[in-house]
């Protein structure tokens, strides 16, 4: 089937609710939310843009990796978590609930967003199966702002409630390509946490290898999970994001980057802030597929062909 043809779903895998059974399940999760944003609105069409882009993907295996993902996972499409409208804790709860069922049925998750705010109650399902987990977190941004006392969570917070709760190990989180302006208390409230911060500059100039090094002397052998807000990559090469910022890494470095770590211990995954209504080439689209591809190829990579569930 063309690409442009049928029923989207990502990387045309079939959709249906839960695993099969026989082989190692991962699942995509659609959560259209964008009531989190301090900006630019639009993240709640990033899943269909993305699923959309996916499907040029198919037929054709990684080009380093040598395999595909349905090769040796049971793939399928968990179609989307449907937010209630202007209800934010009750969207995060019905996210929160629906990424427990894919998780809960043995699925590695791979959720496409939707604003950052998402991956709160996403490492809430995620860490009730795992505990405490490494983080690794490609942004411009280091979303450890307070918030306010009527609105705690938001795009810019979810970390902060993450590692208050106790479900993400600061000292074992690193954040990747930031650059954006932080004012002086946030910036300090992160360090105090052990946090590791990678700047876009550092990753510019010390390269893939030494990167890939310090990323993994951060997340060690310990259940990770990757966070990929895709304002992390320039604007000038991903403009469909919710909050531009200037300065970013390319979006080569960070697919060089994901394809090195084929060895940590994936246990979920989610690609954000795809803001398509700011793109009509739709290259947002296209980075924010491939890396979800990759990552499941990853995945992939780790299972012995014919290894059941």
């Amino acid at each position: 089937m063309p690409p442009y043809a049928g029923i989207a779903t990502f990387l045309n895998a079939p959709h249906r609710r839960r695993p099969e059974g026989g082989r190692p399940a991962a699942a995509v999760l659609g959560l259209p939310f964008d009531f989190g944003t301090t900006n630019r609105p639009g993240s709640r069409f990033g899943p269909g843009a993305i699923r959309a882009a996916s499907r040029t993907l198919t037929g054709d295996d990684h080009p380093d990796l040598g395999l595909s993902p349905e090769e040796r996972l049971d793939l399928y499409d968990a179609g989307d978590a449907a937010p209630i409208t202007a209800d934010i804790a009750g969207s995060l709860e019905a996210i929160r609930a629906a990424a427990a069922e894919q998780i809960g049925a043995g699925a590695r998750l791979l959720a496409l967003g939707g604003d950052h705010t998402i991956t709160l109650p996403l490492l809430e399902a995620t860490a009730a199966r795992h505990g405490p987990l490494a983080l690794m977190q490609f942004d411009a941004h280091v979303d450890t702002w307070a918030g306010t006392p009527t609105a705690p969570i938001y795009h810019g917070s979810w970390l902060r409630h993450a590692i208050e709760r106790g479900l993400v190990d600061p000292r074992a989180t690193v954040q990747v390509g930031l650059h954006s302006p932080v004012d002086r208390a946030t910036a300090a409230w992160t360090r105090d946490q052990g946090i590791t911060g990678l700047s876009a500059e550092s990753v510019h100039l010390d390269g893939i290898d030494r990167t890939v090094e310090r990323i993994r002397a951060v997340l060690g052998d310990r259940p990770a999970y990757l966070t990929f807000d895709i304002d992390g990559i320039d604007p000038g090469l991903a403009p469909g994001v919710a909050c531009p910022e200037a300065g970013g890494l390319f979006p080569w470095q960070a697919l060089a980057l994901l394809r090195r770590l084929g060895d940590v211990g994936w246990v979920g995954a989610d690609v954000v802030e795809t803001c398509p209504p700011y793109d009509q080439s739709d290259v947002t689209a296209v980075l924010a597929a491939t890396i979800g591809w990759t990552w499941l190829c990853l995945l992939a990579a780790r299972t012995p062909a014919n290894k059941p569930a």
